[in-house]
């Protein structure tokens, strides 16, 4: 890292230059020690506008990613109504965006249950890829893929070229793991680990690795919780065989031995696991076996978390996060010795190329787009419901005490976020993406 000068013309990056090369007619602004970073990219969000816009619309959803440094979202294609699961509902999904955002976005495709033909439709419609579920998704609209779902879905997104996106956890592991357990009883944080056990996401990775053997799909695999399946991913990925693969902020700021009972703002799926388990997940982006990081941001609105019972059992499971993630991240990565190259790769750059968006997002390079957020790294704060700017004020970070603060975004050379104030009316439009 050294001092220049970003020179933006219009809505791109014309040069990166040294100071004596600044053009006499600029407007220079000078951020002085802060951090100059791409914009971030969040390949993992839940929107749900709509048909949900009180659990998170494009209004609040963006609002909190810009308060976050993020100037790009891809939004999951479920949660919302009705789901991205055919060309009908994207195109719903693409009018309740227009005019709202204070970021730029793309869309995920679902591949769910019996929508095989309308893959294809989809990928030529502009999506940047598909998700799905090899468990129940917690919404009835977005049905889950058993292996023979699975195998139809790889064998017509293949021929796209997009990746596919899977939430790997399968039934039969979380099957064996049930018990009869009281209220009482489901408040206890150990018994929802116990009731997602590792070896739920291991089953479902070896059967995605199988299968992208035979029908070479390009792969990633959502919120990688569990070390345990890092030998078999490192593998595969020797072998030449197209996985990535994402964690999430909370598996790596949060251990399961911290977790409070009855604390269900915690809850999500997969579930954060023992402190081991970070510490092997950091190890895993150093050595690239991870790819990037995502927010998973899943919001809903207040009573679903059942704060009032604690019931893990019963609770939504999502984790609000997105205007805090970068923070997070910062705050944990410096006690790794972690520097912010290495962040920048994993929240800018890795997830652009994931949805087919390098070369325009997710880097501070000449003719990318000016998207640029500042960065404290040495500003000391406190979470407060005044910091979040989603929807609904449910979070497992409030009152966590970070180092490193967002003081600043620009969306294509515009400033859209400064110290807490929304400086310009929503601007943000759909990027269409570019196939690998």
């Amino acid at each position: 890292m050294q001092p220049a000068c970003v020179i933006v013309d219009g809505e791109r990056i014309s040069a990166i230059a040294g100071h004596s090369a600044v053009p006499r007619e600029a407007l220079l602004q000078d951020f002085g020690d802060d951090f100059v970073l791409p914009g971030l990219v969040d390949t993992h969000i839940h929107i749900n506008e709509p048909g949900r816009a009180h659990w998170e619309g494009f209004e609040t959803a963006s609002r909190a990613a810009a308060a976050g440094g993020y100037t790009c979202l891809v939004d999951m294609p479920l949660n919302s109504v009705p789901s991205t699961t055919n060309v009908d509902a994207l195109d719903k999904k693409r009018a309740a965006a227009v005019g709202k955002s204070l970021v730029d976005y793309a869309f995920w495709g679902g591949a769910v249950e019996a929508n095989a033909a309308d893959l294809e439709p989809l990928a030529n419609a502009g999506v940047a890829g598909f998700k799905a579920f090899l468990v129940p998704s917690g919404v009835d609209e977005f049905a889950m893929l058993d292996e023979a779902g699975l195998r139809a879905a790889m064998s017509m997104i293949a021929a796209s070229g997009l990746p596919l996106l899977v939430h790997a956890e399968l039934p039969g592991p979380l099957a064996k793991a049930q018990r009869s357990l009281t209220d009482r009883e489901w408040r206890e944080y150990s018994n929802y680990l116990h009731s997602r056990p590792d070896e739920a996401e291991l089953a479902a990775i070896r059967l995605v690795i199988q299968l992208v053997r035979q029908y070479r799909c390009r792969v990633h695999i959502v919120h990688l919780a569990t070390s345990h399946a890092l030998p078999e991913l490192r593998q595969a990925r020797a072998e030449g065989i197209p996985i990535t693969v994402e964690t999430c902020p909370h598996y790596l700021y949060f251990s399961a031995e911290s977790i409070p009972d009855g604390a269900t703002q915690y809850k999500c799926a997969p579930p954060i696991r023992a402190g081991f388990h970070r510490d092997l997940l950091w190890q895993a982006l150093l050595d690239g076996d991870i790819d990037m990081v995502a927010t998973d941001h899943s919001p809903c609105p207040v009573e679903l978390k059942r704060l009032d019972t604690g019931n893990f059992k019963t609770a939504w499971g999502g984790i609000s996060s997105i205007s805090l993630a970068l923070s997070a991240v910062w705050t944990k990565a410096r006690q790794y010795g972690i520097s912010i190259p290495e962040i920048v790769r994993w929240m800018c750059e890795q997830p652009a190329v994931l949805c087919g968006l390098a070369g325009r997002k997710g880097r501070i390079a000449v003719g990318s787009d000016a998207d640029i957020t500042i960065f404290d790294p040495d500003r000391h704060w406190h979470v407060t419901e005044e910091q979040l700017h989603f929807r609904n004020k449910v979070s497992p970070y409030l009152g966590e005490r970070f180092t490193g603060r967002v003081k600043a975004t620009f969306l294509r050379g515009e400033l859209i976020y400064q110290d807490g104030r929304f400086p310009a009316p929503p601007a943000g439009r759909e990027c269409r993406v570019n196939k690998i």
